[in-house]
């Protein structure tokens, strides 16, 4: 079968390096992809909002399966669009998606169906917010309603920063539309933990769960980011924990969709704090996530085309999905400025290299006009895997690799999977 990835990303590449193991793909193709993509699937310069020209290719390349990797086109419609066009999808449906498009209408529904969440109100007002966020304890997170790359979500320590904050959101509209309404939300203490799991309507399957790290600094310090590394597993979280989130969290939100008329299809993301009452719902999210992707998919077992064809056809019920207990780091090196503005078109130099014991996903990455190297054309540009038999052998690995690729200011955190090693080391 002929597989369409869309997306151009660490996740897409992630996916595609997953899918070309499968003996049922015969071809791969991605819109519109990245420098690194192109060395194992055929890019194709189709933007992701270009719904009527990823139709007419997948029609006329007579496409198998067609996967959304970004939130945006999922969020806009893309699967109903698709499948209008007697296409096979892998995603949810853009009622569907509006559990990550909408951070008010997700609150509302974990509100409606009492799963455990952050208290919360919601404002399209900035004096009523104003007058409200002045009665908060801080800290206090702030957080954009719609669509924001990962960078909505803004935890405010004093008075002064929530202040400025909310003017920038709701006044300044920072993020356009998407902050024309404002979530102002109770500040969650504890780990957090990103639990993903594969959806067919009221069927869950949960992956083995992952760490991301938002903040652009070691220590947790600086602005958020679409995330700067993850790993997996977590050895400092009893799978007990991971269960209850499941049965508590995951599992009814499923339900709930379902009940509300918005069953969902496809990969939902469940960010999580684990509190001392139990875990908690930070945000959802319809796809996979990334860069937590880069460290699932290399422990995933399973075949992975299995599994997306088995959840677009409905069939997920009948798939026996299996983990390896090994561990994998991710290390994700950024552009100079990122999260601020960065330049594009530096030189990348050192992957092969770094790829002799590491796996490397380009996430904002281009190939040069002589299309003889690969420059930086994002924000955050590649995500380097280790993988071990634990997290230190993992975490070495990818270190190892990091220190070999270099571009003009490439800056990554040092401290990726530090809490997970403490926890090894202890056990010890």
């Amino acid at each position: 079968m002929k597989v369409l990835i869309v997306g151009r990303g660490g996740r897409e590449h992630a996916l595609v390096w997953a899918l070309a193991q499968s003996p049922r793909v015969d071809a791969l193709y991605c819109a519109p992809g990245n420098g690194g993509i192109a060395a194992l699937a055929e890019c194709v310069p189709i933007e992701e909002m270009d719904f009527a020209g990823i139709a007419a290719f997948a029609k006329k390349q007579e496409i198998g399966l067609v996967v959304i990797g970004p939130e945006d086109p999922l969020a806009a419609g893309i699967v109903d669009y698709l499948e209008a066009e007697g296409l096979k999808v892998f995603g949810p449906s853009r009622k569907a998606a509006a559990i990550e498009g909408s951070k008010a209408f997700m609150k509302e529904l974990l509100r409606k169906y009492g799963i455990p969440t952050a208290a919360y109100k919601t404002f399209s007002d900035y004096d009523k917010a104003l007058a409200y966020l002045r009665t908060r304890p801080l800290p206090v997170v702030l957080k954009a309603d719609g669509l924001a790359a990962g960078k909505g979500v803004i935890v405010a320590h004093t008075a002064e920063e929530a202040e400025r904050t909310l003017a920038e959101l709701l006044v300044d509209k920072t993020f356009g539309a998407s902050s024309e309404t404002v979530v102002i939300e109770e500040f969650l203490e504890g780990q957090e933990m990103s639990l993903l799991a594969f959806v067919d309507g009221s069927t869950v399957r949960l992956m083995v769960p992952s760490q991301d790290h938002k903040p652009v600094f070691d220590g947790d310090k600086g602005p958020n980011t679409g995330g700067m590394g993850t790993y997996s597993p977590l050895p400092h979280v009893d799978s007990s924990i991971v269960e209850e989130a499941g049965r508590t969290i995951v599992q009814p939100v499923a339900d709930a969709m379902v009940a509300e008329g918005r069953p969902f299809r496809g990969v939902l993301y469940a960010g999580l704090m684990l509190t001392a009452e139990g875990p908690k719902t930070i945000e959802f999210n319809a796809r996979f996530g990334d860069p937590e992707t880069q460290v699932l998919l290399p422990r995933l077992e399973t075949d992975l085309f299995e599994i997306l064809l088995a959840v677009a056809e409905g069939r997920l019920a009948e798939m026996d999905i299996r983990w390896s207990s090994s561990a994998a780091v991710c290390v994700v090196l950024a552009s100079p400025g990122y999260p601020g503005p960065y330049p594009k078109g530096l030189p990348i130099t050192g992957v092969e290299e770094a790829e002799w014991d590491a796996l490397v996903f380009h996430a904002g990455t281009a190939l040069s006009p002589d299309g003889e190297s690969v420059v930086t054309a994002g924000g955050r540009v590649l995500g380097v895997v280790g993988r071990g038999a634990d997290i230190a052998e993992a975490r070495d690995r990818a270190y190892a690799a990091a220190e070999r690729i270099r571009f003009e200011g490439a800056h990554y955190r040092t401290d990726i999977a530090s809490k997970a090693l403490a926890a090894e080391n202890g056990s010890r």
